[in-house]
């Protein structure tokens, strides 16, 4: 089983890097991109003796525990049986 994880700045805090992004995207000719957000992607490969919602449950608590800082960061979640 597989957990999929995606990290990114809460809409509230500035994406400094985001915004670098964008503004090379532009000068490289993209004018259609209006903004850029950054972020972290996982992939946590799982044992298969969990449950499906053991397994939601451990994916919830790694992200919001190891994978992020809450303060500034969210995440969503995917798991593939």
């Amino acid at each position: 089983m597989r957990a999929h994880v995606y990290v990114t700045l809460k809409t509230t805090v500035l994406d400094a890097q985001g915004q670098t992004i964008a503004n090379a995207l532009r000068r490289l000719h993209h004018p259609q991109v209006e903004s850029v957000r950054q972020g972290k992607y996982f992939v946590l490969t799982l044992a298969d003796t969990l449950t499906g919602e053991a397994a939601e449950a451990e994916v919830k608590r790694i992200a919001s525990e190891v994978l992020t800082n809450p303060v500034i960061e969210d995440f969503t979640y995917k798991i593939d049986a």
